[in-house]
């Protein structure tokens, strides 16, 4: 489709009869000049010898006017800026809007899994576990969050799910800690997680939330979180990380040590998935993805988003090398610098 971008630069068209048109009666009243008359006695001849270089027969054909108003009217069409709109269509199909809010702190480091028979940490059951689940959307939109002493967003919302897994795979315990105490805010990850999800459908938005702690000092407590996801109508499904032992070997400062307080209270995560009719897991093995995506499973997908672009495609050197053909016209013609309104010599 054929359009221009700044169509009201047409007003610039009749510019030059305007300057014409109010030129004329200045120019009128001017006073005459006075005509010398030269007295030669071979005048024919040296007429006909000044004549012989001089390209009349352009100047009487009347194209000086013609390539004048060419000029004119090809450079305001290229100022008017045409363009041809070629339209675009980008469709999305029907998917989940899926939030993950990952624990980060270091308490994820504890090795308290085994894979192959060696010991593993909870964050690299984290990657596992959450890296097959992200590979079986391939319609979904997901968003990436890591949280720990504070919540950050890694990624937004996006169709582009090899990226966030890739984004999972670089999470580290601490990654998101501002000092070496550390701590778990479940509610302020929950809140982020709603304020992004708000924007979406409703009937698709889900928040899954990963963690091995209790909340320590979150400005927004966990249930009260819970409560303003359930007011958007997002679901919340909780996933508990780590084992039921009572002595946990952990990393600390390059050396494993045995710790008696990695264990969390499972009651609070329950409250939020029953808060936001969700669901809650206890991650110790694949079992719990498959029952995670069986559950999702059950929502209504979010409606196909359509939607169509124009995409310009610029066509304003047409008429600028129309002009610049009529100007070189008119440089070829005597006078070329000489306007039709200016006086005469």
């Amino acid at each position: 489709m054929f359009d221009f971008a700044w169509p009201w630069l047409a007003l610039l068209l009749p510019l030059p009869v305007l300057v014409w048109r109010l030129s004329r009666p200045a120019a009128a009243t001017e006073p005459r000049e006075r005509r010398i008359t030269l007295l030669h006695p071979a005048l024919r001849e040296l007429d006909a010898a000044f004549a012989t270089r001089r390209p009349g027969g352009l100047r009487r054909a009347g194209l000086r006017p013609w390539l004048l108003a060419l000029a004119w009217v090809a450079l305001v069409l290229a100022l008017m800026r045409p363009q041809w709109l070629e339209q675009h269509t980008e469709t999305r199909t029907l998917g989940y809007d899926l939030m993950l809010a990952v624990d980060a702190s270091h308490s994820m480091e504890a090795l308290d899994f085994t894979s192959e028979g060696q010991q593993v940490t909870r964050m690299s059951v984290v990657k596992g576990v959450m890296g097959r689940f992200i590979g079986q959307r391939t319609s979904d939109r997901i968003g990436l969050i890591a949280f720990g002493q504070q919540a950050v967003t890694v990624s937004p919302l996006t169709s582009d799910t090899s990226m966030v897994r890739s984004l999972l795979d670089g999470l580290e315990a601490n990654i998101v800690d501002l000092t070496q105490d550390g701590g778990t805010v479940v509610g302020d990850a929950l809140g982020v997680g709603v304020k992004k999800l708000r924007q979406r459908p409703e009937g698709s938005r889900v928040l899954v939330l990963i963690t091995d702690g209790d909340d320590t000092g979150s400005t927004v407590p966990p249930v009260q979180a819970a409560q303003f996801a359930k007011q958007e109508g997002i679901r919340v499904f909780a996933i508990g990380v780590g084992s039921k032992q009572r002595e946990i070997p952990i990393r600390e400062r390059g050396r494993v040590i045995t710790r008696t307080d990695l264990n969390f209270e499972e009651e609070t995560l329950r409250q939020i998935a029953r808060i936001t009719d969700g669901a809650y897991f206890r991650a110790t093995d694949t079992q719990a993805l498959e029952q995670i995506s069986a559950r999702i499973n059950e929502l209504a997908k979010s409606e196909a988003e359509t939607r169509t672009v124009l995409v310009p495609h610029p066509l304003y050197r047409w008429p600028l090398a129309l002009a610049l053909l009529a100007l070189l016209g008119l440089g070829l013609l005597p006078g070329a610098m000489q306007l039709p309104w200016g006086s005469r010599a």
